[in-house]
């Protein structure tokens, strides 16, 4: 035996042991109590996004029928198509669908398979927030973004749905990691790394993964350690990333016939293009998405309506009633945070890694809160949890750099203005929920009021015979700030975790009392004049007096929300439904049809056989035309058409202009019904 192979197993029984050695002490100058401090917090996280999951069920159904297909069919798993037939997709790229269905293809198609990956995205995304501030500002800090970020209330809803905003942040949040080490070292694989990322989550959510792209590109140009063309062919080189690792998907699609793969959902000419930029593009700035249902409709206490499209636009549209709680708690204090970093930033050289990462984490804030603020077209509270990670860095960042200065009257004022403002807005925001635990809002604001005081008090060593706080007393101070900085999302974030959450647009915390997700009246969604993109829907509910295109509701308390389903809801079918249409169902490709994605994913998930969802998520799409479906029904592939008082499948011209009315027409006027539980079966599968 040589020396070499007699010291491999005390060199192998080294490695062993080290690797839980470091896990539990962390980095090298880290004080002991950092990496248990960590642990904890990740710990915690998972506790909370896990707590009560099963609950939610499906969640979102649209999404879980899709995995349901994926797991049936490897083309429907390709596509991230509806059904496992393959007659349309989602109206998203399939990334986040890929996740759910490699988790129930391995554990078993159900809630906890689809929804557990979310919440391990969530451990993951507070980790990389974590490595991402710890080198530049110290363990507490990055400790500190890890909590705000957990315990933002729209972070806790996400991460435990299954919409496909947990992979997205994940996988933004660690191309921003990747652009800080690349600011660092100057090395070109970290911007690849970063274009991956990006690229993937175009394959998550389309555009809205490019949102970080500013804050990316203009961090490295700015403050990377390399020569000005270096960085611009580095950025070039992360650019083809990018287009590659997003790119090969859209022109798979682009590639196939048409007639082997599903329709395009979401589109209105079976185009992935169509869809990247028109209704998940540029219709959702300008609010011109074609094929859009128009927005939300405010009903009041009388049944007129107080508010439609998709909410006011502006500069403040955060702070509202409907989205304030989802995101704006810590949203004040970041931006103070943000221009004292850069504030006491300014004197360091180009390539400081502080003023870097103020610039990146800044302009990520500040980007995702202009565009979210003024986009006109579809805009819910859930997508405010793209904001998270840059409000949970500046507020980590900001609090340490001002902490560690706070002998200065400068952070002293700035630090203790902060957290007032923090404890008021959090009173503000408490406030909402009037019916809610009154006495928390009084509590935070008293104690943040007390904790800002304290940070105004100087702080030296103590000497003896003075009486002046020493620095554990100062501890104990900028704990309490903390604390109550954070008691009201918490309490939002609790509240979120114990409480089931299901339908198309999921909303976190207790209701506001009033405005988006908490209004005077029910929440619906409509077709009707004053609602961007919408269209008018001739007959049914709301018609004008002189028959006119009038206000169309749907949603909870309207039209659908039986077993039958709705747009925002799945359908719920009964035993002795299911029943039937799983009957005979291997004779037949789809067991079922039904105008709108929705209805459909009950159906599909109560039987685990195809239903096929006509005209898509709004059944507004032109899939399947009449033609189309009239040749599926005479081969034999679809056994039963379902019948449903939901107003959707409008075409701009009237419901006897869109491809779902004209098959709804022709299967009532030529085939048997059958009403089994209010629902009602149209045999269609009796032609053959």
């Amino acid at each position: 035996m040589t020396t070499a192979s007699a010291h491999a197993p005390a060199a192998a029984a080294r490695l062993g042991t080290a690797w839980p050695s470091r896990l539990w002490r962390g980095q090298p100058g880290d004080p002991r109590w950092a990496r248990p401090a960590l642990l904890a917090v990740l710990a915690l996280t998972g506790a909370l996004y896990v707590w009560n999951l099963s609950a939610s069920g499906w969640a979102n159904a649209y999404y879980s029928a899709a995995v349901q297909a994926g797991t049936e069919s490897w083309k429907a798993f390709l596509f991230g198509s509806s059904d496992a037939g393959n007659s349309i997709t989602v109206d998203k790229t399939p990334a986040s669908l890929w996740v759910m269905a490699l988790s129930a293809r391995i554990f078993g198609l159900g809630s906890w398979s689809l929804l557990v990956p979310q919440a391990l995205m969530g451990v993951a995304t507070a980790a990389v927030l974590y490595a991402a501030v710890r080198p530049r500002f110290g363990p507490a800090a990055g400790l500190v973004a890890a909590a705000v970020f957990a315990l933002t209330p729209a972070s806790a809803l996400m991460f435990r749905y299954n919409n496909p905003d947990a992979l997205l942040v994940l996988l933004m949040t660690v191309a921003a990691y990747a652009v800080l080490r690349a600011v660092a070292d100057g090395r070109t694989g970290w911007l690849v790394l970063a274009g991956s990322c990006v690229g993937f989550g175009f394959l998550t959510k389309m555009l809205q993964a490019f949102l970080v792209l500013p804050a990316l590109a203009l961090v490295y140009l700015v403050c990377a350690p390399t020569g000005l063309y270096r960085r611009i062919g580095q950025l070039l080189l992360g650019g083809l990333a990018l287009v590659v690792s997003g790119g090969w998907w859209v022109a798979l699609v682009e590639l196939w016939p048409e007639n082997s793969r599903p329709y395009i959902g979401g589109s209105q000419e079976n185009s992935i293009l169509e869809l990247t930029f028109g209704y998940n593009g540029l219709g959702r700035l300008n609010g011109e998405e074609e094929g859009s249902v128009g927005g939300m409709v405010i009903m009041g206490p009388n049944g007129e309506v107080t508010q439609s499209g998709w909410g006011e636009t502006g500069i403040g549209r955060l702070f509202s009633a409907g989205l304030g709680g989802h995101i704006a708690w810590l949203l004040p204090a970041s931006l103070i945070l943000l221009a004292a970093g850069l504030w006491f930033s300014r004197r360091r050289p180009r390539t400081s890694a502080t003023r870097a990462a103020f610039l990146l984490w800044g302009t990520w804030l500040l980007t995702h809160w202009l565009v979210f603020s003024h986009m006109r077209g579809i805009f819910h509270e859930y997508y405010t949890v793209a904001l998270a990670p840059g409000i949970a860095a500046v507020v980590g960042m900001g609090a340490t750099v001002l902490w560690r200065r706070r002998r200065r009257p400068l952070a002293a004022v700035t630090l203790a203005a902060a957290t007032a403002l923090t404890a008021w807005w959090s009173y503000v925001l408490l406030g909402r929920a009037e019916d809610w635990h009154p006495w928390l809002r009084y509590v935070v604001l008293a104690a943040g009021c007390v904790a800002a005081l304290g940070l105004l008090v100087p702080v030296r060593p103590r000497r003896a015979g003075t009486r002046r706080p020493g620095p554990r007393v100062a501890v104990v101070v900028g704990g309490a700030a903390l604390v109550t900085a954070l008691a009201g999302p918490a309490a939002f974030a609790l509240e979120t975790a114990a409480s089931a959450a299901e339908g198309s647009i999921p909303l976190a915390g207790p209701a506001t009392g009033f405005g988006p997700g908490g209004g005077a009246g029910p929440l619906h969604l409509g077709y009707g004049p004053g609602a961007p993109g919408g269209r008018g829907a001739p007959g049914g509910p709301g018609q004008g007096e002189r028959g006119e295109p009038g206000l169309q509701v749907l949603g909870p308390g309207a039209p659908g929300e039986n077993g039958a389903g709705g747009l925002l809801n799945s359908s719920k079918p009964s035993a002795e439904l299911t029943a039937a249409l799983e009957r005979d169902s291997d004779d037949y490709t789809w067991v079922a049809a039904v105008v709108g994605s929705q209805g459909a994913s009950g159906y599909q998930l109560a039987t685990g056989e195809p239903v096929m969802p006509i005209g898509g998520f709004n059944g507004s799409d032109p899939s399947p035309t009449l033609e189309e479906f009239r040749r599926l029904v005479d081969s034999g592939r679809v056994h039963y058409f379902i019948g449903t008082d939901s107003p959707m499948g409008l075409g701009p011209g009237g419901d006897e202009d869109s491809e779902a009315a004209r098959i709804t027409d022709w299967v009532t006027a030529n085939f048997p019904a059958t009403t089994i539980d209010g629902i009602t079966l149209y045999d269609v599968g009796s032609v053959a």
